[in-house]
């Protein structure tokens, strides 16, 4: 990824205008356009789960108005092998980093599921996001930067933001 502290950018990662880390929550795009009611929405990760991925795909398709996906995709670019792709995505999604959902406004009932459950008392994001095999390397920059209690510090910041944001998607799924 290229760009500065953009408000689509992590609130963890150094980027070209924010070398020291950004500090700003992350806009969420799926809960935004949630809000016009008309538009479905998927958050999915093939690696995680396939199913979850082909059934959002169909219900997209099928849905007589917008529909917008956005899928977890490891990137080589970040330092990632291929052969770990599919163990990045599964601690992305079940850390709550990246959390599964379909919202599709036709449902009948409850209009929000969710497709992942929170993991995040067992798995970490934030040990994650710099370990030798699952991290990337905005977060080893971050690291090399500031310096490792400081980083983990502002990844632990993050990965409550993901917590936070995991529980409004479940009380929303309730509704």
């Amino acid at each position: 990824m290229s760009g500065g502290a953009s408000a689509s950018f992590y609130s963890y990662v150094i980027a070209k205008f924010a070398a020291s880390g950004k500090v700003q929550a992350k806009k969420n795009l799926g809960l935004m356009q949630m809000q016009y009611k008309n538009v479905y929405v998927a958050y999915v990760s093939m690696g995680t789960n396939p199913a979850a991925t082909v059934k959002a795909f169909n219900e997209a398709e099928n849905y007589n108005g917008p529909a917008i996906i956005i899928a977890y995709a490891h990137c080589i670019e970040q330092g990632l092998l291929t052969k770990t792709g599919p163990a990045h995505q599964k601690a992305a999604v079940e850390s709550v980093h990246f959390p599964l959902w379909r919202y599709n406004p036709d449902a009948t009932g409850k209009k929000l599921t969710l497709d992942s459950a929170d993991k995040s008392d067992t798995v970490s994001f934030a040990a994650n996001a710099v370990s030798k095999e699952l991290g990337e390397n905005r977060f080893k920059q971050l690291v090399k930067k500031i310096g490792q209690d400081k980083a983990m510090e502002m990844l632990k910041g993050a990965e409550e933001g993901f917590k936070e944001n995991y529980a409004l998607l479940k009380k929303l799924s309730e509704m």
